[in-house]
């Protein structure tokens, strides 16, 4: 189906910001809506139509929704909380409203007026639940996974093919950055080592992706994607001691990096869980057994579904190839670390999109 216009519910969001720029570099156009407390500075391209200000899907109402949603082609949901967020307990109830609930709840707006295409962002967590390795069992050790692999399913059940057709994509680890904000890599998970002597780790590891890959998995989606699909994303596949390295490399900290047996990992699960009871927080994540079953595994997408995905989206044909994803953690340690790179000029990126998207427009 033609696409000329989207809408991306978390426009001015990480992922949603750079799913716009690479719609409005096909020449499609953006609309979005800024939610309250976020500055758009220079680097937002004046191209993306904000139709709302202040806009919070979570609060607002489906006729409310509807109203702002009507006239566009398709919608891309890319809003939500990660499994790096640890709500008040219980974790499940957070995250079913979030993910699901509100979720369906933009996409029946969309519906109702016209939109023909959805694209929702989602876990690869969901991938790995239906693998025979695992069953089912991520889903129910975890309300996190369980939460994606319901928002999956009911916003496939909103969606009508040739109606509304709603397509799911399955992201893994995501690098990169983008101007003005604090990559949440910072906070979670390298704060936890700065002052340990080491950083220690599990055995495992995960395939992961550049941002700009997200982006045109969403727009691959949004023009060539089917009803009722779920597409696993992701390129490249690293251990995480590896991906560590990298990351520690790119502003010359030569910590060691120590792997932990999945038994000890699995002790320090359990104290994890009981300091997020203490102060009645719950991880959408058990600790204990993220440890066991997930991150002292290997949770590889096999050349085969990576290939498979790109053939399905049509990349090719959109002239997409692949980024190089450790210039995308690079990316995101710059963006954590400024004062590690002074003479770097971290606009440079943007400063590229932005002259190729006023190219596009100024036509």
């Amino acid at each position: 189906m033609e696409v000329s216009n989207v809408f991306i519910v978390g426009g001015t969001g990480f992922l949603g910001y750079y799913s716009a720029l690479e719609f409005l570099k096909k020449g499609i156009a953006v609309s979005s809506a800024s939610i309250p407390d976020v500055e758009l500075g220079d680097w937002f391209p004046k191209q993306i139509n904000i139709v709302s200000e202040n806009l919070d899907v979570f609060t607002a109402s489906e006729a409310e929704l509807a109203e702002v949603l009507k006239g566009h082609d398709a919608i891309v949901y890319a809003v939500g909380p990660d499994d790096r967020y640890t709500p008040d307990a219980p974790a499940y109830e957070f995250f079913f409203d979030r993910l699901v609930t509100q979720c369906a709840k933009v996409l029946k707006a969309a519906k109702s007026v016209g939109v023909k295409r959805a694209v929702v962002l989602n876990s690869y967590f969901a991938y790995f639940d239906r693998q025979p390795e695992y069953a089912g069992l991520l889903s129910n050790n975890h309300a996190y996974i369980k939460a994606r692999v319901r928002q999956a399913e009911e916003t496939i059940k909103v969606g009508e093919e040739g109606v509304m057709d709603v397509m799911v994509l399955e992201l893994p680890y995501i690098f990169g950055s983008m101007p003005g904000r604090m990559p949440l890599w910072k906070e979670v998970f390298l704060d936890r080592f700065d002052k340990m002597p080491a950083v220690f780790f599990p055995k495992g590891g995960t395939v992961m992706l550049h941002v700009r890959g997200v982006a045109h998995s969403v727009v691959a989606a949004t023009l060539n994607g089917k009803h009722g699909q779920r597409y696993p994303i992701g390129l490249v596949n690293m251990k995480y001691k590896d991906m560590i390295k990298i990351m520690y490399d790119a502003i010359d900290n030569n910590k060691k990096i120590i792997t932990v047996p999945t038994w000890l990992a699995y002790l320090t699960g359990i104290m994890l869980k009981y300091a997020d009871k203490r102060k009645g927080k719950e991880s959408g994540l058990d600790y204990a057994k993220l440890m066991t079953n997930i991150q002292s595994k290997d949770l590889f997408y096999s050349d085969e579904v990576i290939a498979q995905t790109k053939e399905a989206l049509g990349y090719d044909a959109l002239g997409y190839t692949d980024d190089d994803v450790a210039e995308g953690i690079k990316s995101t340690m710059q963006a954590c670390y400024p004062e590690k790179f002074p003479d770097s000029d971290p606009a440079n990126q943007v400063k590229q999109d932005l002259k190729i998207i006023n190219k596009v427009w100024n036509k």
